[in-house]
């Protein structure tokens, strides 16, 4: 009988731990935010682990490549690999010594002290938020100048849009980094702990260097784009069920957005990016467009400024109900065992 209670205990401090990991990490994202990329050269912008796996990837893609095809692609599967393994090892194997070898009690709060740090640096919510609000003063002021600078964040040109096409590229960009760089890390993190959410960051990474159907990366380039696809499978459209609900507590149009995300979401190059896209779009009743690339939603209102803060408390609710999901796959998991 003591073994039980002791088992309970000890998974109950588990538990416990792991919530107010999540929790804090969250809370110093908003607080102190990601380094900004327009000041490259700022010793904390290179010192995120992003960066640091976006530029180690760079550095040895080189030697994954080969003038035959199927030897490329195997190549590429082995750099995914080097990738992946070479940014989740060291954060596993320090956190375990922490949690190994320092004396008990003190080592979990030295664990948790660590792992809220690189949790942290896996959830981008701040930055995207300052942007987005910072695009909506600008395009409400009619200055298409000054907001023009947030729409880079969608991978487009900005030369030429206008006010309604930036507001769509930001509100098309949160859509997709809502899973990226909030949702996918969380629930990597519930599952896997610490070293699931940096393996989320560094196969998302991956994709977003080499997972392009370009000449120069279509055979290298094969294996994280699909991987990135797989494990984004049912949190992508997990998060467009979730933002229909925040539609729905919003008092905005729920039932649209659901209309939309299943008549829309194939539309996009992405076989997960359009459920999330599509629902926001059906909730606010926008058309977002990508030109020549894809339209998502119908023009039932004009796309202004402010619908860029109408998917912020989209965004930002969906985060909530996120979160609570995620804190009761943690209560599953560390009643079994811990993550590191």
């Amino acid at each position: 009988m003591l073994d039980i209670y002791l088992w309970l205990a000890q998974n109950g401090l588990n538990i416990l731990v792991a919530i107010v990991m999540l929790v804090l990490a969250i809370l110093l994202d908003l607080i102190f935010g990601d380094p900004s990329p327009n000041y490259p050269d700022k010793i904390a912008f290179k010192l995120h682990p992003t960066v640091i796996i976006g530029n180690f990837t760079k550095k040895i893609e080189p030697y994954f490549k080969s003038e035959n095809a199927r030897v490329e692609k195997f190549l590429g599967v082995l750099l995914a690999l080097t990738v992946i393994v070479t940014a989740s090892a060291p954060v596993f194997f320090g956190l375990w010594l922490i949690y190994t070898y320092i004396p008990a009690y003190i080592n979990i709060l030295v664990y948790a002290l660590v792992g809220i740090i690189i949790l942290k640096m896996t959830i981008c919510i701040k930055l995207e938020t300052d942007w987005a609000k910072a695009a909506t003063k600008a395009i409400i002021n009619d200055d298409l100048d000054e907001a023009k600078k947030y729409s880079h964040f969608s991978r487009r040109d900005s030369k030429g849009l206008n006010g309604s096409q930036i507001s769509s590229a930001v509100i098309e960009s949160m859509s997709e980094n809502l899973i990226d760089f909030k949702l996918s890390p969380m629930m990597s993190f519930a599952l896997f702990g610490v070293t699931g959410a940096i393996a989320f960051r560094a196969i998302n990474t991956l994709d977003g260097m080499v997972g392009f159907k370009t000449k120069e990366h279509i055979n290298t380039g094969w294996f994280s784009a699909n991987l990135d696809s797989f494990v984004n499978y049912i949190p992508t459209r997990l998060t467009a069920l979730l933002m229909i609900l925040s539609a729905l507590i919003l008092r905005l149009d729920a039932k649209n957005s659901w209309r939309i995300a299943k008549r829309d979401h194939a539309k996009t190059p992405s076989r997960n990016h359009g459920w999330p896209m599509a629902a926001v779009a059906g909730a606010l009743k926008v058309q977002l467009e990508k030109p020549g690339q894809y339209i998502l939603g119908d023009a039932q209102e004009a796309l202004t400024g402010e619908k860029i803060l109408d998917a912020l408390r989209i965004r930002d609710l969906t985060i909530v109900l996120w979160g609570f999901l995620c804190i009761i796959v943690i209560f599953i998991v560390r009643f079994w065992f811990m993550p590191i």
